[in-house]
């Protein structure tokens, strides 16, 4: 027998289909990186122009944004801390239902909605403010800056790779923690182990 009988068999084939779309023109695009590089398996994107890719971007960007936002909270309340007044109101799901019982509740329900409906109109382009944006999920308006515009391109491409990547892991944080605690009112699974779980989730 043939000693290339006892060979590994090489797979470099397969990875590469499943690691990246070499032939997509969005291999190059913010994100796609290492060691995936360019993912799309499902091929999401076959036939996007660049507008629709950027429409993509701008709402995962929108996403992972408000996905990080949630994590912050999810664990802020979890650990016991509470606006002055709120201090009975349970965390995660339970929240909902704690607020609807009373009027002072309701009133916080209709403050959270209309600042939602604030921010959903503040952060997207200002197309009466003539500025074009730098890139997708820049909502700067020409009106805020903190130095980004004094900055060097490499920089500015890793400061938003790190905000994107965030984004996606908040993502799946956030999804992680709201399935886990329908499953068994524990949403923070490590936390097991240290035996100091919060005693308010799901009351």
């Amino acid at each position: 027998a043939s000693a290339a009988a006892f060979a590994p068999a090489q797979n470099g084939k397969a990875a590469t289909a499943l690691n990246a779309r070499a032939d997509s023109p969005f291999v190059g695009e913010l994100g796609a990186q290492a060691p995936l590089g360019f993912f799309d398996p499902l091929n999401v994107c076959e036939g996007f122009d660049q507008a629709q890719f950027d429409r993509l971007r701008e709402v995962e960007i929108k996403h992972g944004r408000i996905s990080m936002l949630a994590v912050t909270g999810y664990l802020t309340t979890a650990a016991g801390i509470r606006f002055p007044g709120a201090e009975d109101i349970p965390d995660g799901f339970a929240a909902w239902g704690a607020l609807a019982k009373t009027q002072d509740g309701c009133n916080v329900l209709l403050q959270m909605t209309f600042f939602f409906g604030l921010a959903e109109i503040i952060n997207r382009p200002a197309e009466w403010a003539d500025v074009t944006p730098e890139f997708p999920g820049d909502y700067r308006n020409g009106a805020l800056d903190f130095g980004w515009d004094n900055q060097t391109d490499e920089w500015k491409m890793r400061k938003r790779a790190i905000e994107l990547n965030n984004g996606r892991a908040a993502q799946m944080g956030i999804l992680g923690m709201m399935v886990h605690e329908q499953l068994d009112g524990k949403p923070f699974i490590f936390f097991d182990k240290f035996d100091i779980y919060a005693p308010s989730v799901g009351n």
